[in-house]
């Protein structure tokens, strides 16, 4: 399915969704200059392509929890297809890994961690090079402060000035 063309009211729609994905109707409607039924027709057509992914709240896990972030340059020994295949399988079911990259350069992945502490990141390492899934090195890097962790994605910065 290819995505439908978007206009300056289908790019309101989406920036004020994205930063509150409880908006009202009514509300939405208002941002994006249009009665509220047109607005819900745009918007559904946009869930449908796929466009708008999921709607999610947003929780501050330190404040329920112990947390440790941490972040894992991780590199494959062989890099056939199957290789990598297998490796995205198994991280695709740990609940652990709240975010995986496969990146260019001199490594293969960046993976994003959330386990209690320090011990229980290591014991989901452990495990991981238990399954051998092919990992050949790996790097750790404990998140000490988070700067900036934005949900709400630059969609005008992005969009190139013909568009």
């Amino acid at each position: 399915m290819t995505a439908p063309r978007l206009d300056a009211i289908d790019l309101k729609i989406l920036d004020a969704i994205q930063r509150d994905g409880r908006i009202t109707k009514l509300a939405l409607a208002e941002k994006a200059g249009l009665s509220p039924t047109p607005c819900w027709t745009r918007l559904a057509r946009l869930e449908k392509a796929g466009i708008i992914a999921g709607y999610h709240a947003r929780l501050d896990l330190r404040l329920v929890a112990p947390v440790t972030g941490v972040l894992i340059e991780i590199t494959l020994g062989s890099h056939r297809q199957a290789d990598f295949e297998r490796f995205e399988r198994v991280i695709r079911t740990c609940p652990e890994v709240v975010a995986c990259w496969s990146v260019g350069g001199g490594i293969d992945y960046m993976v994003k961690v959330a386990a209690r502490d320090i011990d229980a990141y290591q014991r989901f390492v452990d495990s991981l090079l238990e399954r051998e899934i092919g990992i050949d090195r790996y790097f750790t890097y404990i998140i000490t402060r988070t700067v900036k962790d934005e949900v709400v994605q630059p969609l005008m910065q992005l969009l190139s000035p013909e568009d």
